[in-house]
């Protein structure tokens, strides 16, 4: 099968988590990424876990794509980049606003060397405002989005935001910022015309909270399902009986009378305003039995429920397995399980690459195929400082 991006070349200027992972959905669906670093290298490859010095953080977002080191403060990497923009369809950068312009890269310089260019900027609070520059990485922006004190309020017995470190900000921003490019792609199609995307972690934030936004304008809080861990004899479950059939056939299963007589649970909205209450009545029933023979019973009377598990649990799960969700990548220190982009294509490829690039793995390769720059003209570059002093130096 073909891939649905195949030919469609994409500059990934990208550091850390956001833009790395835009990219990286692009490379999964055939687009030829390069990545550009600086001599150094990307800062996420110093980020555990290491095996053998190698990230396995750095791996999974940034599998399939290639890599050219250059050092953007020279003039002569500027001037490489310049023409590989000429033939590029896609740039994704994610630093803070200003920075690509104070280096020669900025939008209203790159499109007019190529207009089709669609030039997708990641940030913590866009491209322009009064606040457009201030540093944001996700955990701040959870917090200012009313993200935090949702979670807190939902906790139900804390009174202040719980410490976090899953960066859900950083994985929407690079989703939206992959669908806004295929959208933008769709409208070059027709108009011939690249244009500049501005993807903001905030708005990517408050676009989860659909229900809370609307709740702060319309009413005070109220209470609302939460659906937290009940206890079995061995680990602690999930049980979601979110519509009244859910919850007639959970009345069935454990035979509670509480469930059919206390008023607080007669109705859909009665049954959230008292979810906690609810629950705990349930609890003595899940306590006389195993996780297991919790689940196997609640699924047999089609009642929403799951064991709380670790991540690394989910890494050997069969139906997952079986789905392809993950697949392997490798780097210099071998190989172990990616994620794979959460869709299918029934006429298209779509997986994560194989192969993490090292450093500038891909240098000579690129600017001969890109450019067309001989073996004389590389040398010349690194002379001229365009990969960095020690490349210079060489």
């Amino acid at each position: 099968m073909k891939s649905p991006l195949e030919g469609v070349r994409v500059l990934d200027f990208s550091i850390m988590l956001a833009g790395p992972y835009c990219a990286r959905l692009l490379a999964d669906v055939g687009a030829e990424v390069i990545k550009i670093e600086p001599p150094e290298g990307d800062e996420m490859r110093l980020r555990s876990p290491l095996r053998d010095g190698q990230s396995a953080y750095f791996g999974q977002l940034n599998a399939g794509k290639q890599s050219i080191a250059l050092d953007l403060k020279s003039p002569e990497a500027i001037r490489l980049v310049h023409r590989m923009v000429e033939s590029t369809d896609i740039l994704v950068e994610n630093f803070r606003p200003g920075v690509m312009e104070r280096l020669g890269l900025g939008y209203e310089t790159l499109c007019k060397i190529n207009p089709c260019l669609i030039y997708c900027s990641i940030s913590g609070y866009g491209q322009t405002g009064a606040q457009s520059e201030r540093p944001a990485y996700a955990m701040i922006v959870h917090a200012e989005s009313g993200f935090d004190r949702a979670l807190m309020r939902y906790a139900g017995d804390r009174d202040r935001p719980a410490a976090g470190a899953v960066f859900v900000a950083d994985i929407l921003g690079g989703i939206f910022g992959f669908s806004a490019i295929q959208t933008a792609m769709v409208q070059r199609a027709s108009t011939g015309a690249g244009q500049h995307v501005d993807v903001v972690l905030m708005d990517c934030m408050l676009n989860l909270l659909v229900y809370e936004l609307q709740e702060a304008q319309f009413s005070a809080p109220v209470a609302r399902p939460t659906y937290g861990p009940v206890r079995a004899k061995d680990a602690d479950i999930l049980i979601a009986p979110v519509s009244a059939r859910n919850f007639a056939a959970l009345r069935d299963l454990t035979g509670l009378p509480e469930l059919s007589s206390d008023p607080r649970f007669s109705s859909v909205q009665s049954r959230g305003a008292n979810w906690g209450a609810m629950m705990e009545i349930v609890e003595r029933w899940t306590k006389q039995h195993t996780a297991e023979e919790c689940l196997a019973a609640l699924d047999r009377a089609g009642v929403p429920s799951a064991r709380f598990r670790d991540p690394g649990e989910t890494l050997d799960d069969p139906h997952l397995t079986a789905r392809g969700v993950f697949a392997p990548v490798a780097d210099v220190a071998g190989a172990f399980k990616g994620v794979n982009a959460p869709w299918r294509m029934s006429a298209a490829r779509t997986g994560i690459g194989h192969d993490i690039p090292a450093v500038g793995e891909h240098r000579d390769q690129i600017l001969a195929r890109v450019l067309g720059l001989s073996a004389n003209d590389l040398g010349e570059a690194a002379a001229a400082g365009a990969f960095g002093r020690a490349a210079a130096a060489e």
